[in-house]
């Protein structure tokens, strides 16, 4: 073992002393240039580690400079997503501010071509109950409001007052099962009454076996029941059949979209209206 050691020592020795010699040398030979070839080595091999140093330095930069620059481009976008969300709500607001202004100005000249005396309502909640087609408007008692005082629309007839409160009132619509009004054939002046049925169709009884109905014929209110004024747009005639011969089976469409109302008109003083027809 002293033997191996001793061979090892040696050669290291012998290994220093060899790269000891050669810088000695290194250190007295020029290069062509005039420079010593162990500052030549010692600075191409310096270069090299600043080279790679200045590399990794400046994709380290690059890449954090890249990831500031994202978190602001990220932080504008959201910054932008608000605004954009932002004006999107307000241009929806503009426009139903501009549709409601539209509906209230074609309310306002319907009921200045009244020759009855109303009061304009908004309507503020439906019914809960599918078996009673009510709503409620915002109008009521304070308002001289009374029970079974006739409600419109443009479009038509919507009901009547059932329910009186201070500030508000329940109209029971003509779609109801309970509710009914006079009504009579425009073209060909036949009278019935027209029911409710709690559906989107209204029926039309009581009209003669031959009696002229067709469908597509305009139904009116006849003003025999002393709630509707004379004249008023019902719906227009779905259907019609023989029935029993005694009297028709007529099917009407309102006039009135009742899933869609949002103005009405109370009729508080039912002199006449303009719709009439002799």
């Amino acid at each position: 073992m002293a033997a191996i050691d001793i061979r090892q020592r040696t050669a290291v020795l012998f290994i220093a002393v060899m790269l000891a010699h050669i810088l000695l040398i290194s250190a007295q030979v020029n290069s062509k240039s005039g420079v010593p070839l162990l500052e030549v080595v010692t600075f191409g091999a310096f270069a090299e580690v600043q080279r790679v140093a200045s590399t990794m330095t400046g994709g380290i930069h690059n890449a954090w400079t890249g990831y500031v620059n994202l978190r602001g481009v990220r932080a504008q976008n959201d910054d932008l997503k608000r605004q954009l969300g932002a004006l999107q709500i307000q241009v929806q607001q503009e426009r139903a501010a501009a549709q409601r202004a539209h509906q209230l100005e074609a309310l306002l000249g319907y009921q200045r071509q009244l020759a009855i005396t109303t009061v304009a309502a908004a309507v503020i909640g439906a019914g809960a109950s599918p078996d009673f087609r009510t709503t409620t408007i915002s109008k009521g008692a304070s308002d001289a409001l009374k029970e079974n005082m006739a409600v419109i629309a443009p479009t038509g007839v919507v009901g009547r007052i059932v329910t009186l409160a201070p500030r508000a009132a329940k109209v029971q619509l003509l779609v109801d099962r309970n509710a009914g009004a006079g009504a009579i054939v425009e073209r060909s002046r036949a009278q019935g009454v027209v029911l409710g049925a709690g559906e989107d169709l209204l029926r039309m009884e009581y009209v003669s076996g031959v009696a002229d109905v067709k469908p597509g014929d305009t139904i009116v209110t006849s003003g025999i029941d002393g709630i509707y004024p004379k004249g008023f747009i019902i719906g227009k005639v779905e259907s019609v059949d023989k029935g029993n011969g005694i009297y028709k089976i007529i099917r009407v469409r309102p006039a009135v979209d009742f899933n869609r109302l949002e103005d009405v008109l109370v009729v508080t003083a039912p002199e006449s209206a303009p719709a009439d027809t002799p």
